[in-house]
């Protein structure tokens, strides 16, 4: 289905919390209208109650080659495989009072590719332009030329940030992790 980026390496780096994120909860979430998949364009600083925005760095494409050396970045690959738990996933955060968005630095034409592949019943917003990702202090790295956002996952409430996730690992189990949080807290209705 996936172009085996579906499954995780067993030996992957694990990544460690190198702090960067510290700064976030408690922070507004800037006024950006981000191109999301829809065609449309989203402000999460507007939206109303609770939103669950997943950053990752890059999804895969079948027949295209992962940049290399990313199976030795930690926290690198997995992003199919979060992806597809947020989708398996989605019926619960919905049933908890939450919206997700899936949010990374490619294009919204290379978005759109991932969102049909992988049957995505939410939106991918993109960050492109690196606004979102500069406003709020958002950890990166650099592979191949590209700016790429650290796995993170942030619950954003009526647009401040409420929680969280950093690091994510492992990605695959990641949104149970999140359901879990939101079950534990009792996510307020949208």
């Amino acid at each position: 289905m996936a172009g085996g980026y579906e499954h995780l390496p067993e030996d992957l780096p694990v990544p460690e919390d190198d702090g960067a994120c510290d700064h976030l909860p408690g922070a507004r979430v800037p006024s950006l209208a981000l191109p999301a998949t829809s065609g449309e364009r989203v402000d999460l600083s507007s939206l109303p109650g609770t939103t669950v925005v997943y950053c990752y760095p890059m999804t895969g494409r079948p027949g295209a080659p992962l940049p290399e050396g990313w199976d030795s970045i930690p926290g690198a690959r997995g992003c199919t495989p979060e992806s597809c738990g947020f989708r398996d996933h989605h019926d619960e955060i919905l049933a908890l009072g939450a919206r997700v968005f899936g949010l990374s630095t490619q294009d919204t034409d290379y978005q759109q590719e991932a969102k049909e592949r992988l049957a995505l019943p939410f939106e991918l917003l993109s960050d492109e332009g690196l606004g979102f990702c500069r406003a709020l202090g958002l950890p990166t790295f650099e592979v191949e030329g590209m700016v790429l956002i650290k796995r993170l996952t942030l619950v954003v409430r009526d647009g401040s940030v409420e929680h969280v996730f950093y690091p994510v690992f492992p990605p695959d189990a990641h949104a149970g992790e999140v359901v879990r949080w939101l079950s534990g807290r009792g996510a307020v209705k949208q």
